[in-house]
């Protein structure tokens, strides 16, 4: 269901949680759609749980709105312009909305740890540009993420030690699994080149997304490293 005729493409970010995906895509000076935006509300009865505990597993693509997320996407490449959710990590909520405008800008990055789960629907829609995954360091990961955190006072401490150890034994997973799902994996520096490349219209490495329900909805099972 490609079409020709769309103005702006768009390039995927993923990565683990603090990878630096949001500082990464402040670098470019491109357009910004902010997946994790797009999760469920705190109240949401399909939120599924971290197994053997109470936690709610914000680092599961259950906890996350795909189809919302593709539809702003595909908007935003159509019409240069969608409204979007504003969400509150600390409280898991959404506490507004906003218009965001891109102004027919040929090129705009969506960055999220999700990002991966709709490339192949971005691709069967003919608007994506590339798909990138960053990676680094687990031990790097860690503390860039707790001490981000802390800062945002984006949950208790007790629940973002136990989340950003679950993570950090995971992040080797993590990364496979959204490269699978068609995410080029790189570290910044070869990101940056890619991105560059694709604002300046020259074609990258193909994205070879498995089309697989786990790119389709919401609800399939967890198997990602709230960002």
């Amino acid at each position: 269901m490609s079409s020709p005729t769309v103005p702006t493409r768009v390039v995927l970010l993923a990565g683990p949680s603090g990878s630096g995906k949001s500082s990464l895509a402040a670098r470019t000076g491109l357009p910004v759609l902010r997946l994790d935006d797009f999760y469920k509300e705190g109240d949401d009865p399909t939120l599924p749980l971290v197994a053997g505990s109470s936690d709610v597993d914000w680092d599961s693509v259950r906890s996350w709105d795909a189809d919302a997320a593709v539809a702003a996407v595909e908007e935003l490449c159509r019409t240069g312009r969608t409204t979007v959710p504003v969400y509150s990590i600390a409280t898991s909520s959404r506490v507004d909305t906003e218009a965001l405008d891109i102004q027919r800008t040929p090129l705009f990055l969506a960055e999220g740890i999700f990002a991966a789960d709709i490339v192949a629907r971005c691709q069967e829609l003919g608007v994506l540009a590339d798909a990138l995954c960053l990676r680094g360091r687990p031990s790097t990961t860690f503390r860039r993420r707790l001490l981000r955190d802390l800062r945002e006072g984006r949950k208790s401490v007790a629940f973002l030690l136990r989340r950003g150890w679950r993570l950090m034994r995971a992040e080797r997973a993590i990364v496979g699994r959204q490269t699978a799902l068609g995410a080029y994996p790189c570290a910044k520096a070869e990101a940056l080149g890619r991105i560059a490349a694709a604002a300046a219209g020259r074609r990258v490495r193909p994205c070879t997304a498995r089309t697989t329900n786990t790119t389709r909805t919401e609800s399939s099972p967890a198997a990602t490293s709230h960002t």
